[in-house]
């Protein structure tokens, strides 16, 4: 993998990736010399139980936060090389990102949410077309709290994808919702992104959920302890 390579077929590489906190004198490692390297268009599960470290590296993946130590680079991008500029420009043009809290500004409609991210990258034209494909079309002018949580994350996984994102981050995107409303959004990031050649990476705390992915991680004390090949059934399989 190039140092510098955005064209490289390695999305995510962890190596030897620490995070540490300082909690008044105590020093708590929340990563433990992570290595992990993620295909491109892969849809990889991080699962392990709470404290094990999988948001932390989502949001190391994402560049919202860096490594102690150790080096992570997205598509050969190396992001602790980055000035914040550059990481700002990468998170706006390469990476997406779903959240359990869905994030919507409450006083602009699922279109305007969508429209907002789009004209950063001057792709205000894929809006409604990719809410009619997230089949919102009909709620396009209503407001986040006149919509259900399964439609509020449909509205996200539209905002991610509208910036066609090389790698798109989900962090318990169904944590807010019911099973059958869960594997319904699933479904549709499922369907999207393996349309469109996307690499996911998705922590989930539901065990059943890490049937879908191609790859799955399972993590444990800030250590990643396994990395599986998945069954990569459909969300729908599941009920």
């Amino acid at each position: 993998m190039g140092a510098n390579d955005p064209k490289s077929t390695v999305a995510l590489c962890a190596q030897e990736v620490w995070r540490e906190y300082q909690m008044g004198d105590v020093t708590v490692a929340a990563l433990r010399g992570v290595n992990l390297e993620v295909a491109a268009g892969r849809f990889v599960i991080m699962v392990g139980p709470s404290g094990s470290g999988k948001t932390t590296l989502l949001n190391l993946a994402g560049g919202l936060d860096l490594p102690t130590r150790g080096e992570l680079a997205v598509f050969g991008q190396r992001l602790s090389g980055m000035t914040e500029e550059e990481l700002t420009r990468t998170r706006r043009e390469t990476i997406g990102f779903v959240f359990q809290m869905f994030n919507l500004v409450p006083t602009l409609t699922a279109l305007e949410n969508v429209l907002l991210v789009a004209e950063l990258v001057d792709h205000g034209d894929l809006v409604e077309p990719l809410l009619a494909e997230v089949g919102l079309e009909r709620q396009a002018e209503q407001l986040p709290a006149q919509l259900s949580g399964g439609e509020q994350q449909r509205v996200s996984i539209a905002r991610a994808l509208v910036k066609e994102p090389r790698l798109l981050l989900a962090d318990e995107p169904t944590g807010a919702l019911d099973f059958e409303t869960g594997v319904e959004v699933l479904s549709l990031l499922w369907q999207e992104t393996r349309r469109r050649g996307m690499t996911v990476l998705m922590v989930t705390h539901n065990p059943s959920f890490a049937r879908i992915g191609d790859v799955v991680v399972r993590l444990r004390s800030g250590e990643v302890i396994a990395v599986e090949e998945g069954e990569a059934i459909h969300p729908r399989a599941l009920t």
